[in-house]
């Protein structure tokens, strides 16, 4: 049987509620910083933490059925389900955990691990799938619980993480919305943003020795993943735009990974693209890891600034190092 070649259609989003809100103010009694301090360095003012009760497939699931909604249709239609997370509950895997508690009896459903860049590199993958045919429907839902591996006792890396989950519908679809895409890795620079597993040896049996240990909190080199980040995310960007057939003057919105103000206004600046044109949720999030594009799509399209037929430009970028770009047109 030939296999037709379709195209892919992104037709709903949603993102999971978080109640706990944590200051800057909040933070400035735990460790020796100032509200002023943080925002003037990240652009963040505050950022979401899951609470005791929540999961990490918790909050996937609910992201996965507010993009079910918005799009009309239900879980029993989903082929295939995406989980992008460096955080998952169980290091076998979460999204099994997700598509049980959606009620996606017929999907499919595994992690994808690749840190910030984890949605964009979802995205990417489950239109393959879509475009071959394989399947109709996919959900692809980035979620972080950074909190987790924060420690909140370093003052350089506690300020910027936030956790929650975003997820987005893709359709099989006459008409080919993903424009273009580029992915990149560069594991050369992977020491610059770890969670690194720590092991300390453990006898066995006689000189038998195995590995017993547990996973360090979240390490930075704050001014190589910047320098990293404004020179590389433009050019990804770009070249995304190029297999698209198009220019930065064709994008509607520049909706970047949230992971620090400064590295938006640059990016943006490289590109030629304005301010007004810049999706940012930062100063409520923070940086939400592979979550965090996909809660801004939601809240923009939500509040009518990102619109059906828009060009949207995204871009996530981070640990591995890694980063990649997409081009979608909007519903």
């Amino acid at each position: 049987m030939q296999q037709t070649t379709l195209g892919v259609s992104l037709v709903g989003c949603g993102s999971a509620p978080l109640s706990v809100a944590l200051s800057n103010e909040d933070l400035s009694q735990m460790v020796d910083t100032s509200d002023e301090w943080i925002a003037t360095r990240t652009g963040i003012r505050q950022r979401h933490i899951a609470t005791a009760q929540d999961s990490l497939s918790s909050l996937a699931a609910q992201a996965g059925s507010a993009a079910l909604e918005m799009s009309g249709l239900t879980a029993e239609a989903v082929d295939l389900i995406i989980l992008a997370t460096s955080t998952p509950d169980d290091l076998f895997g979460s999204a099994a955990q997700v598509q049980a508690q959606l009620g996606a009896n017929r999907a499919a459903a595994f992690d994808l691990t690749a840190a910030c860049s984890g949605f964009v590199f979802a995205l990417v993958t489950a239109a393959q799938y879509l475009r071959m045919g394989v399947y109709q429907t996919v959900l692809v839902v980035g979620a972080d619980v950074l909190s987790r591996w924060t420690d909140w006792s370093d003052r350089r890396t506690c300020v910027l993480f936030g956790d929650g989950a975003g997820a987005v519908v893709l359709q099989a679809s006459d008409r080919d919305r993903l424009l273009g895409f580029e992915m990149r890795s560069d594991g050369s620079m992977n020491g610059c943003l770890t969670l690194p597993y720590q092991a300390e040896s453990s006898v066995l049996v006689d000189d038998k020795m195995t590995q017993a240990g547990t996973f360090a909190p979240i390490d930075m080199n704050g001014k190589e993943v910047y320098r990293f980040a404004v020179k590389r995310v433009p050019e990804i960007v770009e070249k995304a735009l190029y297999r698209a057939n198009l220019t930065t003057q064709d994008v509607d919105w520049l909706l970047l990974h949230q992971a620090n103000q400064r590295i938006l206004d640059a990016v943006a600046s490289r590109l030629d693209i304005p301010a007004e044109r810049v999706i940012s949720n930062m100063s409520r999030h923070g940086n939400t890891s592979a979550a965090s594009i996909p809660i801004a799509l939601d809240e923009a399209v939500r509040a009518g600034q990102i619109k059906p037929g828009d060009v949207v430009a995204s871009s996530g970028f981070g640990a591995g190092l890694s980063w990649g770009a997409a081009i979608f047109e909007w519903g």
